[in-house]
């Protein structure tokens, strides 16, 4: 017959303790020094934003035609890459009127994008888009939109930018229109038909 293999039993092992444990000395006083720095009554207060008593059931009663339309630079030039034409895609996705509207942010960031967005300047530019001007300094586009839609919520926001659709939906009654499939898309609209 062989050996047989012993193995330790877990209760016969003496454990050690860890070097972060509670129970050594060194670690209560850095716990003590901890709590006694920080004042009961300076606790933070987190504030969640209520939405508007209209949206119920995140329906937006503000939302009428003709929509204004918040365009994105990342939008731009999805747009211009599957070869749509703006107006008429929006009007084909929407059944209504719709304004397209740029804010400075937009604009600038484009400008900084350099030669490689020029054709989604000059798209831009057209005369035929209304222009709003940002009374905040900064020009980070996705920081203007998201303000701009919570102050007012009579956008519907075009954009293929996934970290700011993912911003907008947290905002109840903000619907979100974006590029897929050569076609233009739009989530969270009440009156938008199934796809």
């Amino acid at each position: 017959m062989g050996v047989q293999k012993r193995t330790r039993k877990f209760a016969q092992v003496k454990r050690t303790i860890g070097q972060r444990d509670a129970r050594l000395k060194k670690n209560q006083a850095k716990a003590e020094l901890a709590t006694a720095k920080k004042p009961r009554g300076e606790e933070i207060e987190r504030e969640i934003p209520q939405p508007p008593s209209s949206l119920f059931f995140a329906h937006n009663p503000s939302l009428r035609a003709p929509y204004p339309v918040l365009l994105d630079t990342n939008f731009l030039s999805h747009t211009i890459g599957h070869k749509l034409p703006l107006l008429e895609s929006m009007l084909d996705c929407l059944y209504a009127t719709c304004t397209p509207t740029l804010t400075d942010c937009v604009f600038s960031e484009l400008e900084k994008l350099g030669p490689r967005y020029r054709l989604a300047l000059r798209l831009a530019r057209d005369e035929r888009w209304v222009r709003l001007a940002c009374s905040h300094s900064g020009g980070y586009a996705d920081d203007c939109i998201v303000d701009r839609v919570q102050r007012h919520r009579i956008y519907v926001v075009a954009t293929n930018d996934r970290d700011l659709k993912r911003r907008l939906r947290k905002i109840p009654g903000v619907p979100i229109m974006s590029v897929a499939r050569g076609k233009y898309v739009i989530e969270r609209l009440p009156e938008a038909p199934e796809k």
